[in-house]
């Protein structure tokens, strides 16, 4: 039996890699961009008062993700916040290989689309080295979230990392695995 590659991942290795390497010119294989790693995050800043909201998203990040999330901490106390350093305020998500593959196609393919007047995410937000955020105002866009158990709509982090190293090698990469820029 064969081991199983997921959708994304095998038209990435079967056309996107080729598309790439013609249109950037690459001499060596090695020289074209891949999907790193992707990062989901989500900071619950009233988590200080009601430990339940921290809970409730990290049961939701390991619903949507597929994999158990840590919880974050303050790095500094702000007293207007009453927030001390260490205190816990969010949850994230690293997904690498296979997980990744399988988070971004169901993003792109499902999450996305249920998104109230989606018209393409924004094609400007590249950090300048080849990586890719985008943020989701609700998680209950995700089919894994039950709406009638969360215990609040919160929204999340998606931080695409690539080792491309320009920020239009990325974008082609992301808009040939199928990522809706706007335009």
């Amino acid at each position: 039996m064969a081991a199983y590659i997921p959708v994304l991942k095998k038209a990435y290795v079967e056309n996107v890699r080729k598309e790439l390497k013609e249109e950037f010119g690459y001499k060596s294989p090695m020289q074209i961009p891949k999907l790193e790693k992707v990062i989901v995050s989500m900071g619950i800043g009233d988590a200080v008062a009601n430990k339940k909201l921290l809970e409730s998203a990290v049961n939701e990040l390991a619903l949507i993700t597929g994999q158990r999330p840590i919880k974050t901490r303050a790095r500094k106390s702000i007293a207007n916040f009453k927030l001390r350093e260490g205190m816990e305020v969010g949850a994230k998500v690293t997904l690498r290989g296979n997980r990744m593959y399988e988070f971004l196609d169901r993003l792109m393919s499902i999450a996305l689309p249920r998104v109230k007047d989606f018209r393409g995410v924004n094609p400007n937000a590249f950090d300048g080295h080849g990586n890719f955020s985008l943020g989701v105002t609700e998680q209950i866009i995700f089919p894994e979230i039950d709406y009638d158990k969360i215990e609040r709509i919160s929204g999340m982090n998606v931080a695409v990392v690539t080792t491309a190293e320009t920020d239009q090698e990325a974008k082609s990469l992301l808009t040939k695995l199928g990522m809706p820029f706007r335009k």
